[in-house]
């Protein structure tokens, strides 16, 4: 009896598998996992290629007439069941399974218990059979389609589709707020995540009702308050936060994207309402203009050519310089506050001076010498200055950034005779000047000279509670 048990294992185990594998597949509404058990889903990504690698093998030794040697069959069989039974733990996180999820399971378990027949039928002596080769041949096309639909529910429907010429996004010349501008965002940068075949915390994004229905933690906006709406808390906060949306590895929502959504929200969340139905003074209306100028980067057509090896020399751990798309030459600097801040670090950054458009400085503390090297980034659109011990006299010295778009520099020392620089700065189009030394007066002349302006000044108390962080300045130590 013993050495029957032994023998026969192998028998046992992937009968039980089967058995386990075919129990949840038909009663999948009635189980409730353990969270551990649950964990253990989150394997199925990692394990997935060895048994469809094993199983190929064996069906290709078994359909050129060659032997398939037990212990192949064995673990490609148990590694399929283990696998199919892994994928089913990893589809329980998500309550609405759409068409894709659906179908993928349902393969997926097919092709294992289609695998463990063809053990089953092998044990018993049929191993050379035409019906072993009928399932060889199934097993191929369960494991093409059962990918397919795997690769799909990961990265979407179109991913195997034939390559086609892009479509243009143009936005049209009279917009629907809503499906041509906020809509387009989300298709871009959310969707893929949240759509009826991907349901991500039951959240689905593909419509307006289904946007405004939110997810499983209730509504995503509020509208009129967006300061409230979950969906601005996460896009705002730091990218290495498990919350951060869209998630680590996905392309982040731009700042101007940002705006969008969070003008929308402040104006009422409509769905029906027409560019032309706002009042010009409105920020939405000049933030959408915006996107309909030429791509960025016919502006950066003519910036100066710089080598990969420069880029690397000036990197570090606190200093990351990249380029903003993979065709231009135009250079996004983040630096983050060292150990031990020395002006060197910014300026080295005159070797691509001209490069430069977009820089993050936030809680270093910068002096006027670095200041003056700022000042030369004749191509910088995006400047982040939040939290550092900048002056009056230091915003001076910004008004030759013609081409400036974006300033923060809230959480400053600032006072309302940098009002008159911000007023020179002829493509300014958002600036972030709350907790700083601004009086209202000021903020509201600037308002009525540039209407076209975007001003977050910290009025909106349910927007500052939520942005404005609560560490300080860095102290400077060398003023």
């Amino acid at each position: 009896m013993t050495d029957t048990l032994k023998n026969r294992w192998a028998d046992y185990t992937v009968l039980g598998l089967s058995v386990f594998l075919m129990f949840c597949l038909l009663f999948e509404s009635y189980i409730e996992l353990p969270n551990m058990v649950s964990w253990l889903g989150r394997w199925h990504p990692l394990v997935l290629h060895f048994p469809i690698v094993l199983l190929l093998i064996a069906i290709f030794l078994g359909l050129t007439g060659k032997a398939v040697p037990r212990p192949l069959l064995v673990v490609a069989v148990l590694s399929t069941l283990i696998t199919a039974i892994l994928g089913f733990f990893l589809g329980m996180d998500v309550p609405i399974k759409g068409d894709l999820l659906f179908w993928h399971q349902w393969l997926g378990g097919g092709t294992a218990l289609i695998a463990a027949l063809w053990y089953g039928l092998d044990a018993i002596g049929l191993e050379k059979t035409v019906y072993i080769r009928a399932l060889q041949i199934v097993l191929i096309g369960l494991i093409g389609f059962t990918g397919h639909y795997g690769g799909m529910v990961t990265h979407g429907e179109e991913f195997l589709a034939f390559p086609t010429e892009e479509p243009e996004h143009k936005i049209p010349e009279n917009p629907m707020v809503y499906k041509d501008v906020v809509f387009r965002i989300l298709d871009d940068k959310c969707v893929s995540c949240h759509n009826p075949n991907k349901q991500k915390g039951e959240l689905v994004m593909t419509s307006f009702d289904r946007l405004l229905q939110g997810g499983e933690n209730g509504p995503i906006l509020e509208a009129g308050k967006p300061g409230e709406s979950e969906m601005i808390k996460r896009v705002h906060l730091p990218m290495d936060d498990e919350d951060h949306m869209p998630p680590e590895g996905k392309d982040p929502l731009q700042e101007n994207e940002i705006a969008i959504l969070e003008q929308w929200i402040a104006l009422g969340a409509s769905d029906t309402v027409r560019l032309d139905q706002l009042p010009r003074s409105e920020p939405l209306v000049g933030l959408i203009q915006e996107l309909m100028v030429p791509e960025a980067s016919e502006r950066w057509a003519k910036i100066p050519k710089v080598a990969d090896s420069t880029l690397q020399n000036l990197g570090s751990d606190y200093l990351t310089v990249s380029r903003v798309a993979s065709n231009t030459e135009a250079l996004n600097v983040v630096i983050f506050p060292p150990p031990e801040y020395r002006p060197k670090t910014i300026t080295d950054l005159k070797r691509i001076a001209n490069n430069i458009v977009a820089l993050d400085l936030s809680r270093l503390p910068i002096g006027m010498a670095e200041i003056d090297v700022i000042a030369t980034f004749a191509n910088l659109e995006n400047l982040e200055l939040d939290k550092t011990p900048v002056t009056d006299a230091g915003v001076e010295k910004l008004a030759s950034l013609e081409k400036l778009e974006l300033l923060k520099i809230f959480d400053t020392k600032i006072t309302d005779k940098s009002i008159s620089t911000f007023k020179k700065l002829p493509n300014l189009k958002s600036l972030y000047l709350y907790k700083t030394g601004v009086s209202e007066n000021a903020v509201a002349s600037l308002k009525k000279e540039r209407p076209d302006l975007l001003i977050n000044d910290g009025i909106d108390k349910e927007m500052q509670a939520f942005f404005v962080a609560t560490d300080s300045v860095i102290s400077n130590s060398n003023p």
